[in-house]
């Protein structure tokens, strides 16, 4: 059956100063990862949307590299679950990703995480997580990570703990 998907849930903010911290704290939202979840990313240009992707990608044991697939729209990695990683940048909405077979069913077995997940806004846009950058070039990131369902809220509580470790003196 499929989950609900809701307007809002838990949040937590966090601060990222590099992109090396913002890969960290993905890779540590990674380790509750379940088949089927699925993670949208939004934010401007250069806010580190793809750090977030390759460090989600690393906390899945992703040992390829992981770069951004603007030209491709999608690239699968393997990990300890599959990666769908879809870069919608370039589409105009929810019917080029649908008719260029960007979402099926695929995706169940695995976590897909959506750059410029905007793109798809309404019906198929749902998401479990969302991830909200703010800041870019040499500016501080301010990442707002929202559950969207229950599925959605380990993931807040990975970040939670991670910022409370990189708190910590």
């Amino acid at each position: 059956m499929a989950e609900q998907r809701t307007l809002g849930g838990p949040s937590v903010v966090v601060r990222s100063g590099s992109a090396e911290a913002t890969r960290s704290l993905a890779a540590h939202v990674a380790e509750v990862a379940r088949a089927g979840d699925v993670v949208a990313l939004r934010g401007d240009l250069g806010a580190g949307k793809t750090q977030f992707a390759k460090g989600f990608a690393r906390g899945l044991g992703v040992s390829a590299v992981v770069n951004s697939p603007s030209f491709t729209l999608m690239a699968e990695y393997r990990g300890r679950l599959p990666l769908f990683h879809l870069d919608l940048y370039r589409i105009a909405g929810a019917a080029d990703a649908l008719a260029g077979g960007l979402l099926d069913e695929r995706q169940q077995s695995g976590v897909t995480v959506i750059e410029w997940a905007e793109r798809l806004d309404g019906p198929v846009g749902g998401s479990d997580l969302e991830v909200r950058f703010e800041g870019s070039g040499d500016e501080v990131r301010r990442i707002a990570l929202l559950a969207r369902t229950d599925r959605g809220r380990p993931y807040v509580e990975a970040a939670q703990a991670w910022l409370e470790l990189a708190e910590r003196p």
